[in-house]
């Protein structure tokens, strides 16, 4: 008897996951592009400090980076209940194509002229030394969006 129900179980299982099986381009489609995600655990009691550092040093950089076609988009999203464990800060940003990650030497030595114009290294090093008393990254990963269809 017991035999019997453990090949009806194995049975029963089999069935149902072959029904679970998706097919891509068919059940979802992959998109163009990737999202670069970084999650950030900072001090919530810094939060507005290290906003105001990356009005300063990040988002001119993501603002030449949109100039030169490397992206195309960028967000910063913050926690609403920053407090806990975890990340209450991301910074994600949208390459519109995975070739964008390829490095390319005139593209990357002119944005880097472009962002040492804005802010200096020194000004840069400076900037960012304070961030690590109260900035922890804990993820850094590249996510690509699924078309789930209609």
């Amino acid at each position: 008897m017991k035999l019997l129900m453990g090949a009806a179980c194995a049975a029963a299982t089999l069935a149902l996951a072959s029904v679970g099986w998706s097919e891509p381009y068919k059940d979802y489609t992959p998109q163009k592009g990737v999202w670069q995600v970084q999650e950030i655990h900072v001090d919530p009691n810094h939060i507005d400090d290290y906003l105001v550092g990356l009005k300063t040093s990040l988002i001119p950089g993501q603002e030449i980076a949109k100039k030169h076609g490397l992206i195309d988009s960028y967000l910063v999203l913050v926690r609403m209940d920053s407090g806990g464990k975890g990340a209450n800060v991301m910074l994600v940003t949208h390459f519109p194509s995975l070739s964008a990650l390829e490095p390319d030497k005139a593209r990357d030595q002119a944005m880097m002229q472009e962002n040492l114009a804005v802010l200096s290294k020194e000004k840069g090093v400076a900037l960012t030394n304070g961030f690590d008393k109260y900035r922890t990254f804990v993820r850094d990963g590249y996510w690509q969006v699924m078309d789930m269809g209609k």
